[in-house]
């Protein structure tokens, strides 16, 4: 893992902050009881430790805010408001100043109803006369405190679990249509699936806050990873409340309150499903993180001058209505009864949608001195976590999931069309596809209110590979850095922005060498149907195009693969299913290995065609030129169809590159 620099809280003079914080036990007494977190309603007949509902609340002097978590897989908004009503009346902090979220365990009593299983009223009931208590309970602990955090990239805890099944092996969904080209927990290795359909966010954050005497009150840790389950048999906290007991016992026991709350891990799961398996136990897990914080706490510089800034917003999105033959499709799968299957599951999710078309969501935005916190009520992909931490207005931002209120899934737009689970129509999955780009745009502005100045322009930092094709002044050039569909952005400086079509996935790893990026990762687009094109009107008709591609697919799948680069349906650059490149239909003589990645340059000088494979010359040959100004990159091939794997660092020149320009790029 790799440790970033550690800051302290500061901004204009205040009187000084104040904090208290507050634990109460939320562990069912009536048993068995049923656990949401599967398909199908599970009933647990014992406890498996404890869960808790823990607060903060911070005063600076000028305002009060309350932070508060639960040990619940979602809690409903219509729940929340009530313990806010409540919390209110008895403290005097206004409701549009609490943020409360659930660290969105498995294992726990379901106080809301999703999929296959109904809330549990009882203990609903329990639930939200607690969570009032811990934020009252933190209300009277208040006193001075002073605040500060760090962050590190970890690396290793936590990794993308959904991935994107080969063309050849497309699923069906639960209504029997053929649409699933991504989905959850492909298994260790198999080759079945080509790669991971999105980004990691490696930030783990804690914000500590200790008492004007230096004894830690409380510890607010934040990071991406789902939960782990497994070998739990009973209603548990998951590795949320072993690291809160094990970062208390490390700290010296006593009155410390530890919270973990949970990131941006819709898509994101502790298995690294591109190697072997390896055993997760839940306790040693959450050891090794509650390590982590030890030594990241050791490091923080704190101060007592803590502005407190809290902006919230509303807002109405629409679900995505079942048409009347779906509606027919449920209504003939209805028993009356909890459901038994998942067609069962989703027949009745279709009817809650239908029943409550829209939802109003609570956004909000804090900020804890340089320290920004976002709040959104869905499960969020990585991607759209790393997209607001980018541009967030502050040194650094963390995002807190399933906070107030429960609205299932906002997958990127581009990730409904690879389908899978995350994107099935249910309570847990049913907002518009464009939801996520809305409440991203929403969270960005609340957060720029939050810090009162504007937020960051998205900057990719450049290496010395990216200054070199610079210098080789390129028509357009395309990095691939891009976060979402439709726009190819043109690094260039020629405005050439290409357009995505189809089925691509963004933002994932690309070819790692500090030549590319000076960020922690260069990004790279993974094609899984979809292409890339562009117009070119500068383009003559000798040129250079040069890109790095990673083969996903696995020789079996199908005789021809479809073509990496193309020229109006002339110069067409592809790769076999072999491993070889092919160009004017002559071969390569060298096979490229399977998902690495490759350099690769074409030119064009009058009728000569050359092709160079990582530097060196592998294709020459005599062909016609259309001399079209259309490019497409991951180009549809003889059958419609295209080359799939992922394109990085594209490049077009007006004019040939010599073969010691080319080389230069590979040093």
């Amino acid at each position: 893992m790799k440790f970033l620099s550690l800051f302290v809280a500061c901004g204009v003079a205040y009187g000084g902050i104040r904090a208290g914080a507050f634990e109460v036990d939320i562990t069912p007494t009536e048993l068995p009881i049923m656990t949401s977190g599967g398909f199908l309603a599970k009933e647990m007949k014992a406890n498996d430790g404890s869960l808790h509902a823990r607060a903060i609340v911070l005063d600076d002097g000028t305002k009060k805010i309350v932070l508060a978590v639960a040990d619940s897989l979602m809690i409903p908004r219509e729940l929340l408001d009530r313990v806010k009503v409540r919390a209110a009346a008895a403290t005097g902090i206004p409701v549009d100043r609490m943020m409360i979220s659930a660290t969105h365990t498995h294992s726990a009593p379901a106080v809301m109803g999703a999929l296959g299983t109904d809330e549990v009223p009882q203990y609903s009931l329990f639930f939200e006369s607690k969570l009032v208590e811990a934020i009252v309970g933190a209300s009277k602990k208040l006193a001075p405190a002073k605040i500060g955090w760090a962050v590190v990239k970890d690396w290793d805890h936590t990794h993308n679990r959904r991935w994107i099944l080969r063309p050849d092996k497309v699923r069906d969904d639960p209504f029997g249509e053929n649409t699933v080209r991504a989905n959850m927990h492909p298994g260790y290795q198999n080759p079945d699936f080509t790669g991971p359909s999105g980004p990691v966010d490696p930030d783990f954050t804690v914000m500590s806050i200790q008492s004007a005497a230096g004894k830690p009150l409380a510890v607010l840790a934040n990071y991406s990873m789902h939960y782990v389950g497994g070998q739990i048999k009973g209603v548990s906290a998951d590795y949320f409340g072993i690291f809160c007991e094990q970062l208390r016992l490390k700290l010296g026991g006593g009155a410390v309150v530890p919270i973990m709350s949970q990131g941006t891990s819709g898509d994101l799961h502790y298995m690294d499903y591109s190697k072997a398996a390896v055993p997760v136990m839940t306790a040693k897990y959450a050891e090794e993180l509650a390590e982590q914080s030890v030594k990241m706490l050791q490091g923080i510089r704190y101060s007592e001058n803590v502005p407190l800034e809290f902006a919230q917003t509303k807002m109405t999105l629409e679900r995505r209505y079942p048409s009347q033959a779906r509606l027919e499709w449920a209504a003939k799968r209805m028993t009356g009864k909890l459901p038994a299957n998942q067609q069962e599951v989703y027949a009745r999710e279709q009817m809650y949608i239908a029943a409550t078309p829209r939802r109003e969501l609570i956004l909000q935005a804090v900020r804890i001195g340089d320290l920004g916190i976002a709040a959104i009520p869905d499960e969020v992909f990585a991607l759209t976590g790393l997209k607001i931490k980018a541009q967030s207005p502050f040194a650094h931002t963390f995002n807190v999931e399933l906070a107030n209120g429960a609205e299932g899934y906002i997958p990127p737009p581009d990730q409904h069309r690879l389908g899978g689970y995350t994107t099935w129509p249910a309570r847990t999955a049913g907002l518009e596809v464009e939801a996520e780009p809305k409440i991203t745009e929403a969270v960005l502005t609340l957060l720029e209110k939050a810090a009162g100045k504007p937020r960051r322009a998205r900057v990719e930092k450049q290496g010395s590979y990216v200054k070199a094709v610079l210098a080789s002044r390129p028509l357009a050039y395309w990095r691939g850095s891009d976060v979402a569909s439709p726009a190819a952005e043109d690094a260039s400086g020629n405005g050439n922005s290409g357009r995505y079509e189809g089925g691509v996935a963004f933002y994932l790893e690309g070819p790692q060498k500090a030549a590319f990026s000076m960020d922690d990762v260069n990004r790279a687009p993974h094609f899984a149907g979809g292409r890339m094109r562009a117009e070119l009107s500068g383009l003559l008709a000798d040129y250079t195009v040069e890109l790095w591609f990673y083969n996903a697919l696995l020789p079996e799948v199908r005789p021809v693969s479809g073509y990496l680069f193309s020229r109006g349906g002339g110069d067409c650059l592809g790769l076999l299913a072999n491993g070889k490149l092919v160009v004017a239909n002559v071969e390569g003589r060298t096979a490229v290995a399977l998902r690495s990645w490759n350099h690769v340059a074409m030119t064009r000088s009058g009728d000569s065609l050359k092709v160079y494979l990582n530097g060196v010359p592998e294709i020459t040959v005599e062909s016609k030129s259309t001399a079209s100004p259309a490019v497409q990159f991951a180009a549809c091939a003889e059958r419609a169809e295209t080359w799939e794997g992922r394109l990085d660092e594209m490049a077009v020149y007006p004019r040939v590159l010599s073969p010691a320009e080319i080389g230069t790029r590979l040093q």
